[in-house]
């Protein structure tokens, strides 16, 4: 089905943003992993949005763009944002800010089903310290987003020009960044001469998600959007992507209607809890560095690669499909599980 991209960029163009990529991710195909009998037949590709430079890479780079546009049209000096101690968010906001000369206030929570020594210390918590955070690690039932407020009127009682980021980047302002992938995606695939029926992604705090379908919907493409929930239920995530969409698309063109189908989110492989390992996702993980040398993370695209191959395997998608698995980064995280992979 042809798109149009006319409406999303001028959409897109209305907002201020930074310029954080070095230009369009690339597009490869999993040659040696499609060629696999239990592949059935389906081509899978990659988008290698792990290979945004800045800070380590990953998909909050592109969120990143418009929040940080709208700080620096703001006047802000400081960024303020939270997260879990391994938070790839709070990682890419201190590279930010140490790229824009600004300061960097993370608040970052334990997990609940991690409290290693590897967990604590290596991974993004050793990145937040190198790119010259000020960290503030909270106890345990403590509410990250109060204490930010409590935070930012301290700095601005400092004299300080606090700009708040959102959890994960994954406000309507921030999913605007992956609206813009959308475009990218499509443009991707008609000069490869290719049309992809899914895009698989990730589905955390649902910014990723969301913006891909505010995106195909604006320029009108038959492409869906599926993504593997590795936080809330399946229940909660869709009810979480479909109102960040709709807030997205009011963005975007307050006229865009969403099609009441277009939430696909498959709760399977989120395991007992946010961050918790799962067999299939150490699977997955495996596969994936054995079979092609790429790394993924085990919190995000661990979890929903494994579940794009359970659906490959179990025949969903017709032979010749061409699905697409957003690689969102997080690289660090593997190095935060390294007991998890013993």
């Amino acid at each position: 089905m042809p798109h149009d991209l006319t409406r999303l960029d001028a959409a897109l163009a209305a907002y201020p943003r930074a310029t954080l990529l070095e230009g369009p991710t690339p597009i490869q195909k999993l040659s040696r992993l499609s060629q696999l009998p239990d592949m059935n037949g389906c081509n899978l590709y990659v988008k290698r949005d792990d290979l945004t430079g800045l800070g380590g890479g990953g998909n909050k780079l592109r969120k990143l763009e418009f929040l940080l546009g709208e700080a620096l049209a703001a006047g802000a000096d400081t960024l303020v944002t939270w997260g879990g101690f391994q938070s790839n968010h709070a990682r890419l906001t201190a590279a930010v800010a140490a790229r824009q000369g600004l300061a960097c206030v993370l608040i970052l929570t334990p997990s609940a089903v991690r409290n290693d020594d590897d967990f604590c210390h290596n991974g993004n918590v050793l990145l937040d310290d190198l790119f010259g955070a000020t960290v503030h690690r909270l106890p345990r039932g403590l509410a990250p987003d109060t204490y930010a407020a409590e935070l930012v009127d301290t700095l601005k009682a400092q004299g300080k020009k606090p700009f708040v980021m959102p959890l994960g980047g994954s406000s309507p302002r921030g999913s605007l960044g992956y609206a813009a992938c959308a475009a990218e995606v499509l443009r991707q695939a008609d000069a490869l001469g290719i049309q992809f029926d899914r895009i698989i992604v990730p589905n955390g705090s649902a910014g990723t998600h969301s913006g891909l379908l505010a995106g195909v919907t604006l320029a009108q493409s038959s492409t869906q959007i599926v993504g593997y929930s590795v936080l809330a239920t399946q229940e909660q995530a869709s009810a979480t992507t479909l109102e960040k969409t709709r807030q997205t698309l009011q963005l975007l063109d307050p006229s865009a209607a969403l099609a009441d189908n277009a939430i696909h989110i498959d709760g399977s492989q989120r395991g007992e809890a946010y961050g918790a390992p799962t067999h299939t996702m150490l699977e997955a993980v495996r596969l994936l560095a054995s079979r092609e040398g790429l790394l993924t993370d085990p919190v995000y695209g661990g979890k929903a690669f494994a579940g794009l191959l359970a659906a490959v395997r179990r025949g969903d998608y017709p032979a010749g499909s061409n699905l697409l698995f957003v690689m969102t980064g997080g690289l660090p995280g593997l190095f935060a599980y390294r007991s998890a992979f013993d």
